[in-house]
């Protein structure tokens, strides 16, 4: 992986933090909303690792396949996330 990984490893951490919370949330019966809000917070952490991972992708392993002329599979690689973005 190129992507930083100390800054993904704090994520990571942070979210299984969040995690952690909310089944706790949960276990104690909080009000539903307060629940959700925790879950969308916990959500955005993992859109920002993601994005971090992608864009560390697209910058080495994806620059590199360009340079070497075998772009073709790393275009489909990117196809394929974007795809499964979407959903």
């Amino acid at each position: 992986m190129m992507a930083d990984k100390q800054k993904v490893t704090r994520l990571l951490k942070t979210a299984r933090g969040q995690l952690d919370g909310l089944l706790k949330m949960v276990e104690d019966d909080r009000y539903c909303v307060d629940i959700s809000n925790q879950l969308m917070a916990t959500q955005a952490i993992l859109r920002n690792i993601n994005r971090e991972v992608l864009h560390a992708h697209l910058n080495s392993c994806v620059s590199e396949a360009f340079e070497k002329g075998d772009a073709q599979t790393k275009i489909e690689e990117i196809i394929d996330i974007m795809d499964k973005l979407s959903k």
